[in-house]
């Protein structure tokens, strides 16, 4: 129900005088049944006023403007309770959102500068690519406030955010040459606790693992016959201790081992950890597997090692990736060997490796003109000169 109706008021001026006048109240009642009122000097902006609020609340994009008088940590707090988030998913988003200036404001008091100075600020110490996770985790949380009806729109919608490096330029890709030598350091004769470390660097290079898959491979997720290993698990550090989750994005696959990398394995599997249940850790520290800090200054020693002090362990990833681009495998290939959730997610990230057509296109005329001078046939050439493999 709304209704306008002239209404005769008194008030008091600055000066102290008491004054008299007339003024059209408007008012309605909310989805809820409460009521509101607003008083105007002409009674077409209370018509206007009431015709806005009206159409609101018939096509549900009302919002009570008492609403957003919650804090945005208090309805951070309530509202990150009933997400479905890992530890460490959650460990960020509490630290994004107790760090940004404007958690003890009123949601409906937060504008777009507020979040564009956050923004600002951020970017004189951080690399664009955390910049623009925090940001997602914050937007996050603003449209979960509009979707609830506490605000009218999300004041973080549409922040222009540093601009990330080209995939091209920001990747590092060792060359095999790095990665033997990186294979040749993991296993330190001097140092007892890094033995057996080889296996891991070789896990990460030629079959594509992430740093918690390949921690929680477990034996009896080799099959040599087959030569092939199921991805089925990762390790997470929880507290002083860790979890077992599934793969990133729900990457449980299958990767087809070569030759090479099984014999490595099983060499490990005789010389470390021979008997046992096939439920037992590849890798271990004791009686634990060995997982986060355990992997991450092993991995530090080698590559300080081998001398290679700027290579990163997801570097041997994107290395695993440029060996099966350059040796012609198509995108969906590439994909499910490294557990991505979509082929686009690939592309995104690999596509300046595959060839062009222009590359395509030189490979093509040139196998006509090999083939009428009557020159040997050249080998198939796919994008190996682009990764400099």
């Amino acid at each position: 129900m709304a209704s306008i109706s002239k209404r005769t008021i008194r008030w008091t001026t600055q000066a102290g005088e008491e004054r008299t006048g007339e003024r059209w109240q408007a008012h309605y009642r909310d989805e809820h049944g409460k009521q509101h009122r607003r008083l105007f000097k002409r009674k077409m902006d209370a018509q206007r006023w009431l015709d806005e609020t009206t159409a609101a609340v018939i096509t549900g994009n009302y919002v009570d403007p008492q609403a957003g008088k919650i804090t945005f940590s208090r309805f951070y707090a309530d509202w990150s309770q009933r997400q479905i988030w890992v530890p460490s998913t959650r460990e960020n988003a509490d630290h994004v959102a107790g760090s940004v200036p404007f958690a003890d404001l009123p949601l409906r008091s937060i504008r777009r500068s507020h979040v564009e100075s956050w923004v600002k600020a951020m970017s004189t110490t951080l690399a664009p690519t955390t910049i623009k996770t925090r940001h997602v985790i914050i937007r996050s949380v603003f449209r979960a406030a509009v979707a609830d009806k506490l605000i009218a729109s999300d004041p973080s919608a549409g922040i222009t955010l540093p601009r990330r490096r080209k995939a091209e330029a920001a990747m590092r890709i060792p060359t095999p040459d790095e990665v033997g030598r990186l294979l040749d350091a993991a296993d330190s004769k001097r140092v007892s606790t890094r033995k057996g470390f080889r296996a891991y660097v070789a896990l990460c290079a030629f079959a594509g693992l992430r740093l918690g898959e390949a921690a929680g491979v477990q034996v009896g997720d080799i099959d040599f016959l087959r030569r092939q290993l199921t991805v089925r698990r990762q390790l997470q550090r929880d507290g002083s201790s860790f979890a077992i989750r599934p793969p990133k994005y729900g990457s449980e696959r299958v990767v087809y081992l070569p030759d090479e990398l099984v014999t490595l394995l099983s060499e490990h599997v005789a010389a470390f950890t021979p008997q046992g249940e096939s439920s037992r850790w590849l890798f271990t520290v004791g009686t634990e597997p060995m997982y986060d800090n355990a992997v991450t200054w092993r991995w530090r020693a080698t590559r300080q090692a081998a001398g290679l002090t700027d290579v990163r362990l997801h570097d041997l990833r994107h290395f695993f990736a440029s060996g099966l681009i350059a040796e012609g495998c198509d995108v969906v290939t590439v994909q499910r060997a490294l557990g991505h959730a979509s082929a686009t997610t690939t592309l995104n990230t690999y596509s300046h490796l595959w060839p062009t057509a222009e590359d395509r296109t030189r490979g093509a005329a040139g196998s006509l003109m090999r083939t009428a001078l009557g020159l040997p046939r050249a080998q198939s050439v796919h994008s190996s000169d682009r990764t400099g493999r």
